[in-house]
């Protein structure tokens, strides 16, 4: 059990690999302007200024498609809730207060660069977005006091999550614009991913059994934090029969290159909370691919 005086330790331990990579980050994101990926000249007026009303046929999106961006954006709205979490874990002092708010300030601009595009080509139904964004925003994120080890673990399996289902959802979109807006979010999302994987290597180091306790526990209990959303599970459920985001990506494209990057299975000298952790980690690893294979035939099946 990680206390108060270890989880102390741990930030001060740990703050020379912010401070390298809180560098490296800032030497490697490029300056973009979320305004150049929005194409103004499709906007008009909704009915309450004269306009027409939002209709289903005005959006170039396929459905599947206008779900997969509804999600992602709902999702992305949450963040004064991640920074509040974050800043919890963190702290605000030295290079770890620098980074959570250098990351507050790149995340931010990817809901309303989303939202923009979505309202200007009238992708969706923008009653309903609202609705679901003041629901969403309302009950929040909570990762109810998980300590630094997990948070770290969280951050980095959910950045790649993240990263994939922007990337993923441009794909299927069937607009450029579109495509090319997500994959410049998927570009924000890969960098801080590197950022938290980089510190959970380093934080193996430091304590590999209770980092791969961490691992172990994030990997098992993992959701998206869009799970907050309305419909979220009928939502993903489509994402996932449409190949945007499903089991076999998360256990082939973001578990498996993460546990690689980080030698978990390679890791010599555990004591026995990681030798623990570590079994119990193979284990699910199999029970996942299990699932995977078999919902890739039962998609196939449907087909």
């Amino acid at each position: 059990m990680t206390t108060t005086s270890d989880t102390v330790r741990l930030l001060h331990d740990l703050e020379p690999v912010v401070t390298e990579n809180l560098d490296r980050h800032l030497a490697a994101a490029k300056e973009w302007m979320p305004h150049e990926y929005v194409p103004w000249s499709l906007g008009r007026d909704y009915a309450d200024l004269g306009g027409e009303p939002w209709d289903p046929e005005q959006s170039r999106l396929s459905p599947i498609a206008r779900t997969a961006l509804e999600v992602n954006l709902l999702t992305e709205d949450n963040l004064p809730s991640y920074h509040r979490e974050i800043g919890r874990a963190f702290g605000r002092d030295r290079p770890w207060g620098t980074w959570v708010h250098r990351w507050t300030a790149e995340e931010g601009r990817h809901a309303y660069c989303i939202r923009d595009y979505l309202l200007v080509t009238r992708g969706v139904d923008p009653v309903e977005l609202e609705r679901a964004r003041m629901q969403v925003m309302q009950t929040g994120y909570d990762t109810q006091e998980a300590p630094l080890l997990r948070v770290l673990a969280y951050v980095s399996f959910q950045e790649l999550a993240t990263r994939i289902s922007h990337r993923n959802t441009g794909r299927h979109a069937g607009d450029p614009i579109a495509e090319r807006l997500l994959a410049r979010i998927s570009t924000d999302e890969n960098l801080h991913m590197v950022f938290y994987r980089n510190l959970v290597k380093a934080a193996l180091d430091l304590s590999p059994g209770g980092t791969l306790r961490a691992i172990t526990d994030e990997v098992i209990t993992f959701t998206m934090p869009g799970i907050v959303i309305p419909g979220f599970a009928r939502k993903a459920a489509q994402i996932a029969q449409a190949g945007i985001y499903d089991l076999r990506i998360h256990h082939d494209e973001v578990i498996w290159p993460l546990l690689r990057q980080w030698g978990v299975f390679d890791l010599e000298n555990l004591d026995a909370e990681g030798e623990k952790a570590r079994v119990e980690l193979a284990a699910f690893l199999t029970q996942l691919e299990r699932q995977a294979s078999r919902f890739e035939e039962r998609r196939a099946e449907r087909a």
